[in-house]
């Protein structure tokens, strides 16, 4: 069964082909046009998915080697995201399903990410906890079995992305923040400061990273604009350090509560090499298999929604045409 697989939740636009043994291939456009602003403009990313969505797709079918007439079936995904970049989705994949007579099913965009994983690991098991970190969301999820999900813990406040995307617009680096935190940090002293990290209340899964980035702006505003750019790279590494060292603790406490001893993580921030590090030390000590999609399926991509896309559709589970988008869905 052949699955097309659309992913516009914000302000990359993909589209994939999985055969459902093979991700045949993974077209991502990214928007740059954001850089210019510190964040994605809702706006601009919309106008720039109905522009790029069609020859995205024609891509991912070319690459892949089929014709539109070979596709079984379709996935989108319909939140959670901006209303105007899930619409462009959306429709596109409502005109395809409905012109090639095939089925169509709405995809969350977290449980995308949770089958990235899969699709790197195609003998990976359930139960499994997967750590969701990215621009917009930080999450642990429970994965009994595939298609049940249960929700441990998600952030309060800022996503973890979020926060390196504000530290770094303090620090005057650019969007997205993440690479240039990473890339300063490895030059820093991580014991320069020591920045607070918000374990809440004992036992909890929940995560809020807003103090933290008080913290690091009101030590910005101490310093001079000399000392500053003096120890940049060490604010950079302390709140790095910071932001790792309660992901990787809250997974870990997740895994060992609830009798799991596979841990994965999935989402652009998954791409941090220091989180990488720290993770696979506390797992090796925990004796907790660790999972890690490659880059391209870490950041939003089609080949994750196609491939639950798959799951479902041979299962003859579809959504409706009438399907709206859900900027705010969760599990």
């Amino acid at each position: 069964m052949i699955v097309l697989g659309i992913e516009t939740s914000c302000d990359d636009t993909s589209a994939a082909v999985y055969d459902g043994n093979t991700l045949l291939s993974n077209i991502i456009s990214t928007q740059l046009i954001h850089s210019n602003f510190g964040g994605v403009v809702p706006e601009l990313a919309s106008r720039a998915h109905i522009r790029m969505v069609l020859p995205v797709i024609r891509e991912a079918l070319k690459k892949a080697g089929i014709k539109t007439a070979d596709i079984r079936g379709i996935g989108v995904t319909y939140g959670p995201g901006l209303a105007g970049s899930l619409l462009v989705g959306l429709s596109i994949a409502k005109g395809l399903a409905l012109s090639l007579d095939i089925p169509m099913i709405g995809i969350n965009h977290l449980e995308g990410h949770i089958w990235s994983n899969y699709l790197a690991n195609p003998g990976l098991n359930p139960p499994i906890i997967v750590l969701i970190v990215s621009g917009g969301h930080t999450q642990l999820v429970y994965v009994r079995e595939w298609g049940s999900y249960k929700l441990l813990g998600r952030t309060r406040d800022d996503a973890s992305g979020e926060a390196f995307d504000k530290v770094a617009k303090m620090l005057d680096l650019g969007y997205p923040g993440g690479p240039f935190i990473e890339k300063l940090a490895l030059n820093g002293n991580p014991e320069y400061i020591r920045f607070p990290r918000a374990y809440l209340e004992e036992g909890s899964l929940d995560f809020s990273f807003s103090g933290l980035k008080t913290a690091v702006l009101n030590h910005v505003r101490r310093l001079g604009k000399r000392e500053l750019k003096k120890h940049i790279s060490d604010i950079a590494a302390c709140f790095q350090d910071a932001v790792v060292d309660v992901l990787v603790q809250k997974s870990i406490y997740a895994a060992e509560n609830n009798g799991v001893k596979r841990i994965c993580v999935a989402g652009g921030v998954a791409v941090n090499r220091h989180l990488q590090k720290k993770m696979k030390q506390a797992c090796n000590e925990k004796n907790i298999e660790l999972f890690w999609p490659p880059a391209n399926l870490c950041t939003d991509n089609g080949g994750m929604i196609a491939a639950a896309a798959h799951f479902y559709l041979k299962r003859g589970v579809t959504s409706p045409l009438t399907l709206s988008p859900r900027p705010s869905l969760n599990f």
